[in-house]
């Protein structure tokens, strides 16, 4: 017999546990389109609470929608536990050029429910915005009490807004006061978004379901094409609380198996279902006994064995075991000695000791790179190269990117010493393979005192005017590390230096590889005084400060002591910098950096170029120790062709190689205003190219207006003028050579 009844009540509590709990009453429709309708509200005569539960189910939306009554109130939700949510519209301001295109106050009158201020938030967003928000608030004594909340939010910028923060810049939110039951929305700007139309073209206000609203900016233009918001709106049964009910007699919401509790905003009275049992308490036997055993929601906490009963349920261990068999206790187990219950006691309570330990050191340690590697920003000029970009006008071709110490320590092997490929201006330059197979050079600053800094920084800031296929590309850079980074497209077939002067190199050497080389950096040079957004003198032109790849393609680098020069100077006065052979004699003692002094440099590049010889050497005699005075004397007694490297010169070129030695003659004069412009030396390298590839251009009717571009004709300038500024070069230069300690 107990048998035969203990399986009737598990076949009962299976039945129970597979049946669905009612929603609506008997005979009617519980759902329209994707809204559930549990009863006490209902769609048809006889199937809700009263008419204030009535919801109208219009058919002509595909899927059909749920509104409030026979009102718009567009309900999209509702809950057992008294919440209705539904999508309420958006007050709208907006503006264009010509004026206001687009107003409206959207409002809402409620006659038996309230608003929730729990749930919801008064908003308003855009950068011209002023909200206000009035109604009635329902008192208990049902008198309306009137009610008006505003928010203003204001900006004149984008970028000062934040994401993901309402908090007046941008977007304002506040709450909502309880018992709110109708309200209007209106929303103006002060100065019609004038300043401010194409990222703010519009002022919005608006209640919403506070879980459901996380400003963006895209927000500020977005909303023109959102009509309505989600809103959450209490229900209750009658004004009543529970024991005002209970004591009135009237109470008889509450069905069997619930209970009557007072909802948070004071209006009226809900229900539940007793803790057991689930389903609809305002309908009549609509709570029903769970199943705890079985229940995927409400999980027991039985360790061996559950025992459903009406409303509850038991718990007991299986044979051999003792405890009350629930989780939350002994459970069951067999009884342990003392000494183990210690023994296991003391090894969680050090486990876990430990564990905590290792977190907290762990979480210092990050904390504690963290800081190192902010502190690493600011002594590597982080702060001071912010400040010099957001002083800097026009455009920036692209953004350079920033790489983490890991990937550039990868890259290059930890630096290894087999990775170097050479010094540059104020560090050591590394050669590098990033994670998607691109080569790169690194460079890496030495020291990390101030004046260092400044360079760095400068030529980062040079490099971001830049834009030219001769120019060595910024790729990106790294200050979190002890030394600033630079990363550098990578140039593979070394400096312009080495293949003059390696003389396993100098054989492939050719003239025409020279003069496209030096018309490539005249090309460049002219691009930095004249045709970039500001004019950018290079300051340390020289030989090793040119690079070429694997197809002889020139590419200048090092700006680290380069200057930018505002459009309204000529001349800067700044300390001497540069390398002693190229640098401007004028400049070395004036102090006055102009373009000129580039010119200068190139010109002693160009006679690199033709004569292969290093630009100072001691290993000479003293009369030929300085390049640019040894190629003037030797302009000046005739004697170009004994200078010139023997490897380049023959019948076809002579006569390119004397032109090209004029051109070079008049970059090294010792009067700025005397020499050439980049631009002019450009036009006529470059036509003595063209002439190179097609020889029938070169035609001696063009001469003269070639050669005009640089003053004088090569043919009638004579050798005193060579012979006066070669005196003067030389003594400058003796002077120069004296200071250094005559020589060695």
């Amino acid at each position: 017999m107990l048998f035969q009844l203990t399986l009737v009540a598990a076949l009962l509590a299976a039945t129970l546990s597979d049946q669905e709990f009612p929603i609506a009453k008997a005979g009617c429709q519980d759902r329209c389109g994707n809204v559930t309708i549990p009863f006490p509200f209902g769609l048809t005569e006889d199937c809700y609470n009263d008419a204030e539960f009535l919801i109208t189910c219009n058919h002509t939306f595909s899927p059909p929608k749920a509104f409030l009554t026979a009102s718009n109130i567009d309900v999209t939700e509702i809950t057992l536990e008294g919440k209705l949510h539904i999508e309420q519209y958006i007050a709208k301001d907006c503006y264009d050029a010509s004026g206001p295109t687009h107003s409206n106050s959207p409002s809402l009158t409620l006659s038996k429910f309230i608003i929730s201020d729990a749930d919801n938030i008064f908003v308003s967003i855009g950068c011209d915005t002023v909200a206000s928000l009035r109604g009635n608030l329902k008192a208990a004594d049902s008198n309306e009490n009137e009610y008006e909340v505003g928010c203003t939010s204001l900006c004149n910028s984008l970028k000062y807004v934040p994401n993901d923060t309402c908090s007046g810049i941008g977007c304002c939110q506040t709450s909502l006061a309880k018992g709110v039951d109708d309200f209007n929305i209106a929303v103006t700007s002060q100065k019609n978004h004038s300043s401010i139309l194409d990222f703010s073209p519009c002022s919005y206000a608006f209640i919403i379901e506070k879980n459901k609203f996380n400003f963006s900016t895209s927000d500020l233009w977005e909303l023109q094409n959102v009509d309505s918001l989600p809103m959450v709106v209490d229900w209750s049964i009658g004004k009543n609380s529970c024991a005002e009910v209970k004591k009135s007699g009237m109470y008889n919401a509450c069905q069997g198996n619930s209970t009557c509790h007072d909802p948070h905003n004071g209006n009226g009275y809900l229900c539940r279902c007793k803790a057991g049992y689930r389903g609809n308490p305002y309908l009549s036997n609509g709570c029903l006994d769970i199943d705890e055993c079985t229940d995927a929601i409400v999980r027991h906490n039985c360790t061996h064995r559950c025992t459903n009963s009406v409303g509850n349920y038991t718990c007991s261990c299986l044979k051999g075991y003792q405890g009350d068999g629930r989780k939350n206790s002994e459970g069951c187990n067999r009884r342990r000695s003392l000494v183990i219950q210690i023994a296991v006691g003391t090894g969680v309570g050090f486990t876990s000791l430990l564990m905590g330990i290792t977190w907290l050191f762990w979480g210092y340690k990050k904390w504690k790179l963290m800081k190192l590697k902010e502190k690493f920003f600011r002594q590597n000029g982080g702060m001071m190269l912010e400040q010099q970009l957001s002083r800097r006008e026009g455009p920036v071709v692209e953004t350079t990117k920033i790489f983490t110490a890991e990937e550039l320590e990868k890259a290059t092997c930890n630096y290894h010493e087999s990775r170097i490929v050479g010094h540059g201006g104020f560090g050591t330059v590394y050669n590098g393979t990033l994670i998607d197979g691109r080569t790169v050079a690194i460079k890496k600053s030495k020291t990390i005192d101030q004046s260092q800094i400044e360079q760095f920084i400068n030529e980062v800031v040079v490099l971001y005017q830049i834009n030219h296929r001769n120019v060595v590309k910024l790729l990106g850079c790294c200050l979190e590390t002890e030394v600033p980074l630079l990363v550098y497209e990578y140039v593979a077939n070394g400096t312009l230096f080495e293949h003059i002067h390696n003389k396993s190199k100098v054989s492939a050497f050719t003239w025409e590889i020279r003069l496209k080389i030096a018309s490539e950096t005249a090309g460049v040079l002219s691009y930095l005084h004249s045709a970039s957004f500001m004019q950018i003198i290079h300051r340390d032109v020289k030989s090793t400060n040119i690079l070429l790849d694997n197809k002889y393609m020139a590419k200048v680098s090092d700006f680290g002591t380069s200057r930018l020069v505002p459009l309204d100077q000529d001349e800067l006065s700044t300390m001497v910098q540069g390398t002693i052979g190229y640098l401007d004699p004028e400049y070395m003692h004036t102090c006055q950096l102009t373009e000129k002094s580039d010119v200068y440099s190139f010109g002693v590049v160009l006679v690199e170029l033709l004569t292969g010889m290093k630009v100072i050497s001691f290993d000479r005699p003293e009369e030929e120790r300085n390049l640019s005075a040894y190629f003037l004397c030797a302009l000046k007694e005739d004697r170009l062709v004994d200078i010139l490297q023997d490897c380049m010169v023959n019948q076809d070129n002579m006569r390119q190689v004397k032109k090209v030695a004029n051109i070079a003659r008049k970059c090294i004069k010792i009067r700025g205003e005397e020499r050439p412009s980049m631009k002019e030396v450009a036009m006529e390298l470059e036509g003595l190219r063209t002439s190179a590839k097609y020889p029938w251009t070169n035609d001696e009717s063009n001469v003269e207006e070639t050669e005009y571009l640089l003053g004088k004709s090569i043919e009638i300038v004579g050798f005193e003028e060579m012979a006066g500024t070669s005196a003067g070069y030389q003594s400058l230069q003796n002077h120069l050579m004296q200071s250094l300690g005559g020589g060695r």
